[in-house]
């Protein structure tokens, strides 16, 4: 038995919910905060049986779809201080980072 944990974009967060309800994976959605743009992401943890690890990573990988996003450029300096303000800049954003822990025992009350 595994304990899986996804940490996902919020974007993708109801359509994979629904694919793991459709494939009877069960998972319990957290509301979490991080990553490069300091964002809120989605933490899903999923009990899953050994056999059926690829299966359940195989199904987040094609929900979970990676896209390029524009932010601000860092330490922008103003045109008022001398200096160039910064195009902003293209980052990928998305997909999925995905934590495969050992569950030595499980009980479902």
């Amino acid at each position: 038995m595994k304990l899986v944990l996804a940490v996902i974009q919020d974007a993708d967060a109801a359509a994979l919910m629904r694919a793991l309800s459709d494939q009877q994976f069960e998972a319990t959605k957290l509301a979490s905060t991080g990553g490069f743009l300091r964002e809120g992401n989605t933490t899903l943890m999923i009990g899953v049986d050994d056999g059926r690890l690829a299966a359940l990573q195989a199904l987040i990988g094609q929900t979970c779809r990676s896209r390029t996003r524009l932010v601000p450029a860092r330490g922008l300096t103003s045109e008022n201080e001398g200096g160039v303000a910064q195009e902003p800049v293209e980052v990928p954003v998305g997909g999925a980072v995905i934590f495969v822990l050992g569950v030595e025992d499980f009980v479902k009350v």
